[in-house]
């Protein structure tokens, strides 16, 4: 069973949410929040496995939430709900360690899918937009003659994963890509992770844009 936490201003929003996931029998859940602040506290009490949370909210935004509950050293996979598909906010709590975002307007079965792919950790949510993101809103690095400095520790293999992982790419893409099994590919994105210190993709897809590995385009 998948425990699920609900932080949004508005009453209706969460009640909608509610009403969806209820629904469903692996997810329940386990409390709602008007804001950061008080998420803060209930992700203390409840030890969600998945939060799903506004960014604009009186008291405390979601992106400060957002780093609050990782600095933590929570377990609970943020996953960030926006009205907008290019949000410079959303890039922001990205940052901050979310795990992916969700347009508030998303159809009934991705936000089922979505809670249960955060929750996994093992894929990108909308890897098309959530590149977009990258590339609009991060600070273009100076070109790179070779392998930036933060990723010495990888091997070439390990790189070459973390590219795709950086165009938003499955572990079952990557692996037709690279024509190596599945399993292997899941091998070595925890590898990656694990080396560079990283929650999940989404950070080690802004990584490897930041750093120039990956150029926009």
């Amino acid at each position: 069973m998948l425990r699920v936490l609900l932080c949004d201003d508005q009453e209706m929003v969460r009640a909608g949410f509610r009403l969806i996931l209820d629904l469903e029998d692996d997810l329940e859940v386990v409390g709602e929040a008007p804001d950061g602040s008080r998420a803060l506290d209930l992700v203390a009490r409840t030890s969600p496995d998945v939060v799903l949370m506004d960014v604009q909210m009186p008291v405390l935004d979601g992106i400060e939430a957002t780093r609050r509950i990782v600095a933590a050293g929570s377990t609970a996979r943020v996953l960030v709900l926006t009205t907008f598909d290019l949000d410079a906010y959303v890039y922001a709590a990205m940052k901050a360690g979310a795990s992916g975002f969700l347009l508030k307007d998303a159809p009934r079965e991705q936000l089922v899918a979505a809670v249960r792919m955060v929750a996994r950790g093992d894929a990108l949510l909308a890897p098309a937009v959530t590149r977009r993101l990258i590339e609009a809103y991060v600070s273009q690095p100076p070109p790179q003659t070779g392998v930036p400095a933060a990723l010495e520790c990888l091997s070439e293999r390990e790189r070459e994963v973390l590219r795709h992982v950086a165009r938003g790419q499955s572990n079952a893409e990557i692996a037709a890509d690279l024509f190596l099994g599945e399993a292997t590919v899941k091998t070595h994105v925890a590898r990656v992770l694990a080396k560079l210190g990283l929650r999940d993709r989404v950070q080690a897809a802004v990584l490897a844009y930041e750093t120039g590995f990956v150029r926009p385009g």
